[in-house]
């Protein structure tokens, strides 16, 4: 529900495109893909309620419900708790859940690991939540404007998201607010410490919790997202000669600039690798065959990739290599099934997998 004035420009941060998707999305994206989160509740300021729903339906969201924020952050995730506490607040009550993570949409690589070990914590304590080690130190300025004193660095840490909680726990803790606590407190973890007298266990976090803050935060998120797409490249190939060959030359021609694995296999027997590429970070795919349909081919790897329960915090990158080894050099597509096949990587994009088609012919 933040207004991102630090960032500048009237698009609240949340909305800025990074690679032509909506920052927001990335988060809500990595929260969906994961199979024991049974709710999505997207808190958002009144005049963006329609930008948000548009966002859900264009990149096909599920289990998302929006809610309108306050005008504070403790309003805004007050509201999101009442959706499963207060009729009143949506359409359809949701059923109450024994955890509740909060998290920031602007912190959209966010990973299934971390969310699990703040959720079991929560299960465990009552309250749990992600920290990092200070960067810098922090020091008190007298009235004067002079330095006062500063922290030790080493005993102190930066309270970071994802934080969670037993549902009972904050919304109590929620219910108790004074409204001085609601417009100026930021921290969701002393809450449950001051009303519900619980200890949050505190778990260290990766780098990779950061927010995106300021204008430059979004260059660097669009850079972490082309810096994982560049690490690793399965190559898949049909098991006929000339496939294979061609997958041992692009082995060649890479393995110098990134990692590279090939395998020759038959999509419809063989899936849990590809599950296992993904679990280990890998991004891209380049499919190589020389079957009469490319687009069936490319759907049923697509199909294969979207039912892996990895958190997809990144596009991921699918190229379809079609050889073709016919006599007549002339190779023509109808306007009907080119029209399909752009569809189709439309469609898909909207999921967080980018289609590429490439058509080799040669003798």
């Amino acid at each position: 529900g933040g207004s991102g004035e630090r960032l500048g420009g009237a698009t609240p941060k949340q909305f800025c495109a990074v690679h032509g998707r909506p920052l927001v999305s990335y988060a809500v994206r990595a929260m969906e893909r994961i199979s024991w989160i049974s709710d999505i509740i997207v808190v958002v300021s009144p005049e963006n309620i329609e930008t948000m729903k548009t966002i859900v339906e264009k990149y096909g969201h599920k289990r998302v419900t929006v809610v309108k924020g306050g005008i504070t952050r403790h309003r805004s995730i007050f509201n999101g708790l009442k959706v499963f506490a207060e009729s009143e607040i949506s359409k359809y009550l949701l059923q109450k859940p024994e955890v509740v993570v909060i998290h920031d949409a602007v912190r959209p690589f966010v990973e299934e690991d971390i969310l699990l070990e703040v959720v079991m914590a929560a299960k465990e304590h009552g309250a749990a939540g992600a920290i990092r080690p200070l960067v810098s130190t922090v020091i008190a300025s007298s009235a004067d404007g002079c330095l006062d004193h500063s922290l030790e660095r080493a005993r102190y840490r930066a309270s970071e998201m994802p934080q969670a909680f037993l549902f009972d726990v904050i919304y109590q803790a929620y219910q108790q607010c004074t409204d001085y606590d609601l417009d100026y407190g930021t921290e969701c973890l002393h809450l449950a410490l001051k009303y519900s007298n619980i200890k949050a266990k505190l778990i260290e976090g990766t780098a990779d919790l950061w927010k995106v803050t300021y204008k430059r935060d979004l260059y660097a998120a669009e850079s972490i997202i082309k810096d994982n797409l560049s690490q690793q490249v399965c190559v898949i190939t049909d098991v006929k000669e000339d496939a294979v060959q061609v997958g041992f030359l692009l082995h060649e021609s890479l393995k110098s600039q990134i990692k590279v694995e090939v395998i020759s296999i038959s999509l419809c027997k063989n899936d849990n690798y590809l599950h296992n590429m993904l679990s280990g970070g890998c991004y891209n795919f380049i499919y190589i065959h020389d079957k009469q349909s490319a687009l069936q081919e490319t759907e049923l790897l697509v199909d294969i990739l979207e039912k892996s329960n990895t958190t997809l915090s990144y596009p991921i990158m699918l190229i379809s290599v079609h050889l073709n080894s016919s006599e007549n050099i002339s190779f023509s597509i109808g306007m009907e099934e080119l029209t399909t096949i752009k569809k189709f990587a439309r469609e898909v994009k909207m999921k967080n997998i980018w289609s590429y088609g490439l058509l080799i012919h040669y003798k």
